[in-house]
């Protein structure tokens, strides 16, 4: 009995640890959001800087004398110098898009750590970099019998005290009252004459600060790594969301609670472990819509630029656009060569997947974090009917997206009951239960090598047939999900999208709508999913992971969310600038990231939305 309780007692401890390094984390991440409304994906990235950082400075300082003095100032001096790296992203990137669109904000922000990876691999190279043991806490200290690292129990003290500093500096400094104030109305601690530019660079160097803590405070425990930004970037929206966004007890709070989980899931559920957090996330957020000690706020904020306002019909000059692009598409498999085609035929397919996004986003105005997951749910379905049951492609093409169509349902009931950005966070949650579901279901899935042998009919064997087809369906199904915008069910989602309120008075049940939009684009998406695992001829559980769902919000955004065509626009040019850029350089991610930063800051509305500026002016109207 002594063995099992020291053991516990060790496992309690270590997620302890856990939940202190995690909390460090996410505490920079909930101030950042809570002051300027932005969904900072480049926080990973700073934890990442943080680490490498601290592997670079702490052994130099260490050369002098290994002290735990010289080490910590190593592990400070390297969040501070991440910090000012945040003072500069936003003075140079961030002041310069806080009046458009949210979600532009956080395309720019993923542009940034598409940099920082490209930077990191250049300065410090793709092998991982261990950093030194902390002196003086390299030793182990017996717990009834049991040994635990002594740098753990630093940790487990470091969350507290890093609490302690955030509570004196938000109730006994005047910056700190402002932060609060700002989280609560940015709007009124702008119109009481606060300097916001001010505000904000000191907001995102503590969260930029606070972030490569956090990283610098791993180098004892794991190695620098440029995987380290997207592996933790989740965990810390998960603690932030559970906890209530701009919370900083709630972040406290949420962070214990995971890493017990994490700590005691492993033991009690092993082949679920990468479910159980989201797991939580989801259960909280069904529960609590605002997280353990967020509050609802009187106006969300929108987390999306305005949607499709009155789909207008094609002009003349724009029937011929379309149909000059579809004679392309077309002629293309006569005249390019095989990596062409292949380029085309992926365009069309993600072309698809885009469009149903903004179906469900500028449309529906609901924004999803998720979208891929349905897309590799409809990739899923169709491969493993294939590979298991020896199914023909056409009847598995066809599970697709009633794949993506069942699950969109399914996890849609919940989701559409929530607002902002706890709901397009629950679509996050639900997408990475999918996701880690098709990870370690390795006797069905493949796990993460995935099934194999996905391959069309004979008769769409050759890449060229297998194209025509592609073009077929994803016309038809674009066309279809047009005639559902410009349908009174289209009207009756924008109307709901623009004021709840309203719609419910003039008999709109606007959580039926808003659940039967979420389910269409599921099936929309399933079905360029199925399309797209019998053009790769395998699937892997990549195709549901968040990447991909940053990319389809990419394409979208690019495109023009106003626009009803914009998304296909947007997905032909973020793939065609993949491809242009993959192949000239090692460096692509570098130029894929600025070329996406640049487009925010050029077209801020979008490809589609610059393109209907134009028309508008030309034609004598308001831009």
């Amino acid at each position: 009995m002594s063995v099992e309780f020291s053991f516990l007692l060790v496992q309690a401890l270590s997620g302890l640890a856990s939940a202190s390094s995690l909390f460090i984390i996410a505490s920079g991440l909930t101030l950042v959001f809570g002051v300027t409304r932005i969904v900072n994906f480049a926080h990973g990235s700073f934890y990442m800087l943080g680490a490498y950082m601290a592997v670079t400075i702490v052994p130099w300082l260490l050369q002098i004398e290994r002290s735990p003095t010289l080490f910590f100032a190593g592990v400070l001096i390297s969040a501070a110098v991440v910090g000012v790296l945040g003072v500069a992203m936003e003075i140079l990137l961030l002041r310069r898009i806080y009046k458009v669109p949210e979600l532009f904000q956080l395309l720019a922000t993923f542009g940034v750590v598409l940099m920082v990876q490209d930077a990191v691999l250049h300065i410090w190279g793709p092998l991982d970099i261990a950093g030194p043991r902390a002196p003086g806490l390299r030793h182990g200290v017996m717990i009834l019998d049991q040994r635990f690292p002594a740098y753990e129990l630093f940790l487990i003290a470091a969350g507290p005290v890093v609490l302690g500093l955030l509570w004196l500096l938000m109730h006994k400094t005047r910056f700190g009252i402002l932060l609060r104030a700002a989280t609560r109305d940015r709007e009124m601690v702008g119109a009481l004459g606060v300097n916001q530019a001010l505000l904000f660079t000191g907001t995102l160097f503590l969260g930029a600060f606070l972030a490569g803590l956090g990283g610098a405070l791993q180098i004892p425990r794991v190695s620098a790594s440029a995987q380290m930004d997207l592996a933790i970037i989740t965990e810390a929206f998960v603690v932030t969301v559970i906890g209530g966004m701009g919370s900083i007890g709630g972040a406290f709070l949420a962070a214990l609670l995971i890493g017990q989980l994490q700590a005691f899931g492993v033991l009690i559920f092993p082949k679920i472990t990468l479910v159980l957090v989201f797991l939580l996330m989801a259960l909280v957020l069904v529960v609590k819509p605002w997280g353990l000690l967020g509050r609802p706020e009187a106006a969300p904020p929108s987390a999306m630029p305005e949607g499709i306002a009155s789909p207008g019909r094609f002009c003349v000059f724009e029937k011929l656009l379309v149909a000059l692009a579809l004679l392309v598409a077309a002629m293309l498999p006569l005249f390019g060569d095989a990596y062409a085609v292949k380029v085309a035929t992926e365009v069309l397919i993600f072309g698809l997947a885009a469009f149903s996004l903004n179906f469900l986003v500028g449309n529906g105005g609901i924004v999803s974090f998720g979208h891929a997951a349905y897309f590799g749910l409809g990739a899923y379905a169709s491969g493993l009917l294939v590979t298991k049951l020896g199914m023909p492609m056409e009847p598995a093409l066809i599970a697709a997206p009633l794949a993506g169509g069942f699950f969109a349902a399914l996890f849609g009931f919940f989701i559409v009951r929530l607002q902002g950005i706890y709901l397009a966070m629950l679509t996050l949650a639900f997408a990475q239960i999918a996701y880690a579901v098709c990870f370690q279901w390795v006797e069905v899935t493949g796990g993460d090598n995935g099934i194999v042998g996905v391959w069309p009919a004979p008769w769409a064997a050759s890449r060229i047939v297998y194209h025509y087809l592609v073009l077929v369906v994803a016309v038809l199904g674009i066309i279809a999900l047009r005639h559902v915008i410009y349908a009174p069910f289209g009207a009756s989602l924008r109307a709901a999208r623009d004021s709840a309120a309203r719609a419910e008075a003039i008999g709109i049940d606007v959580r039926a709508h808003r659940w039967l939009g979420f389910t269409i684009a599921g099936a929309a998406a399933g079905l360029a999913g199925g399309l797209y695992a019998f053009s790769k001829g395998s699937i892997d559980p990549t195709l549901l992971g968040i990447p991909l769902s940053v990319d389809f919000l990419a394409m979208i955004l690019l495109g023009g969310m106003q626009s009803v065509m914009g998304p296909v626009l947007g997905a032909a040019a973020f793939h065609s600038i993949k491809d242009i850029f993959m192949p000239l350089t090692d460096h692509w991610r570098f130029f894929l990231g600025a070329s996406i930063i640049a487009l925010v800051l050029i077209f801020p509305r979008g490809l589609g939305g610059a393109y209907a500026s134009l028309r508008a002016r030309f034609a004598g109207g308001a831009p």
